[in-house]
């Protein structure tokens, strides 16, 4: 069982941060009415629920499901009728010789009538190879599709939870960034005060002052990172989000489950929708071969036909009526080598279809094989980034003390306090990575689902909501909300 599956029982915890101590988000304090986070499993819904790209795939899914019973219908009883109305005129006219080679004018006739027709013919295909062939084709492509759509939704769920996690991300790195701005802020302060007394030279401050510009910088562009990791969540579920729900200190950082990469390509093979689809493929080129094979067969069918007419001509005023019952054969001979080359053509689609199947099943085993290491290696890292804080607090305390007594230089503080904050963000980085790289390993082996998303889910804490105020300009918010508009979603024609 994945261990995210199985949260609650897990034993191993990571170790407090202590980054509940730095400083609060500065836009998140912005904030001036208290709101409700949403948590993961509530934007996975919505998503679900909104995203343009999953609901054209379900679109998709019913067309082709809906030409299945398009193939059926040339399998069952045809009935057609036809009707035709008119009004008629017609002349004719004769002549012939008279004695002593005169012409005589000879009587002619001039008729106006009404007539109408009509027809009734009903069929049924005995044996039609073509047609049942495209029946077979239809329901292939209905599984692969079926496939393609899971393919869809589980992408979806992946690129939600990355984008989550991609917030909660920058909202940390935000913080190791705005503590080191303060620090290094203080760093400098004193460092100016000390060069007035004429305790240390002028290369101090600048030095103090530089670092001070590069920590500014790095918590601008983490602002920046934040506010559009917010953004990116709404394209994907037509929704905006003031505030998310972050991720708690005890998420069990364990290795995959099962443990063996092997174990985790056999669950591929079986679940990956892609490898299924790409399957499904071979399945639905084979049935085009035979519909193509299916050309030089004979078709039979059986056929009724009722005729009816009635004229009201002065010549001719009667009505006639026939009907018909029997059976009707046809066999191609001859059809210029179309069939031939359709035959052809349609087995090297097949040949190219089998080959793709076997890509994307090498691919999906590399991908598999890959992430399954990645997230080995994200449980060490996770660790040794928690140990790497712990050192460089101890680091930056040691210098700090060797400043104090004239030991060390104010260049040494400087490199110790920014080692410390890039641990910080480092480690969480790696948690991060943990969490999305043991979300898509589940993808590609094709279990990423709504349970996986809810167990995720679990490790998050309302308590320490992830907040964005959007930057103010002139006209508030209208300009941005106009930019990200998503729009409504287009109505299904009727019919």
């Amino acid at each position: 069982m994945s261990p995210l599956n199985d949260a609650s029982s897990a034993a191993c915890g990571v170790v407090a941060l202590g980054r509940r101590a730095l400083l609060p988000l500065m836009i998140s304090a912005a904030m001036t009415t208290p709101v409700q986070a949403a948590d993961l499993l509530t934007i996975a819904r919505d998503a679900l629920e909104n995203d343009a790209t999953l609901a054209s795939a379900r679109a998709s899914y019913s067309s082709i499901e809906s030409g299945r019973d398009v193939e059926r219908g040339d399998l069952l009883p045809q009935l057609s009728a036809s009707a035709e109305g008119a009004h008629n005129r017609t002349y004719s006219g004769s002549s012939q010789g008279g004695e002593g080679g005169g012409a005589a004018a000879g009587g002619g006739v001039d008729d106006d009538y009404n007539s109408a027709s009509a027809s009734l013919e009903a069929t049924q295909a005995l044996f039609d190879a073509t047609n049942w062939y495209e029946l077979e084709r239809a329901e292939e492509e209905i599984d692969q599709e079926a496939y393609s759509l899971e393919a869809t939704q589980q992408q979806l769920l992946y690129d939600v939870a990355s984008a989550y996690f991609d917030i909660l991300r920058a909202h940390d790195i935000l913080d190791a960034r705005e503590a080191q701005e303060t620090a290094i802020e203080r760093q400098l302060e004193q460092a100016r005060e000390q060069f007035d007394v004429g305790l240390i030279a002028i290369t101090d401050v600048d030095e103090a002052e530089a670092s001070y510009d590069q920590a500014r910088a790095d918590r601008i562009a983490a602002e920046n990172d934040l506010q559009v990791s917010f953004e990116a969540l709404e394209r994907l579920t037509g929704n905006r989000y003031n505030s998310i729900d972050g991720l708690g200190d005890d998420v069990p950082i364990e290795s995959p489950e099962p443990d063996t990469r092997d174990d985790w390509v056999d669950l591929a093979m079986e679940n990956s929708p892609m490898v299924l689809m790409a399957e499904a493929g071979i399945d639905v080129a084979r049935s085009v071969v035979d519909v193509s094979k299916a050309g030089r067969l004979p078709t039979l069918e059986a056929f009724a036909n009722y005729q009816y007419s009635d004229t009201d001509s002065e010549i001719q005023d009667e009505y006639n009526s026939s009907s018909q019952v029997g059976l009707r054969a046809s066999l191609p001979l001859y059809t210029g080598g179309s069939t031939s080359a359709g035959i052809q053509q349609s087995t090297y689609e097949l040949e190219s279809t089998q080959y793709d199947a076997e890509a994307q099943r090498r691919d999906t085993i590399q991908q598999v094989r890959s992430l399954f290491t990645q997230v080995s290696n994200d449980v060490e890292s996770v660790e040794a980034r928690q140990q790497a804080i712990e050192s460089n607090q101890s680091a930056l305390e040691a210098t700090r003390s060797g400043y104090d007594v004239g030991t060390r230089n104010i260049v040494d503080v400087l490199n110790a306090e920014q080692n410390l904050y890039d641990a910080i963000a480092n480690h969480a980085e790696a948690r991060y990575n943990y969490v999305v790289d043991m979300l898509e390993l589940r993808q590609q082996a094709g279990i990423l689902d709504t349970d996986a998303i809810r167990s995720v889910n679990e490790w998050l804490r309302d308590e320490d909501p992830v907040s964005l105020q959007l930057p103010d300009e002139t006209g508030g918010d209208s300009r941005y909300d106009e930019a990200m508009e998503i729009g409504d979603a287009p109505e299904a024609p009727t019919g």
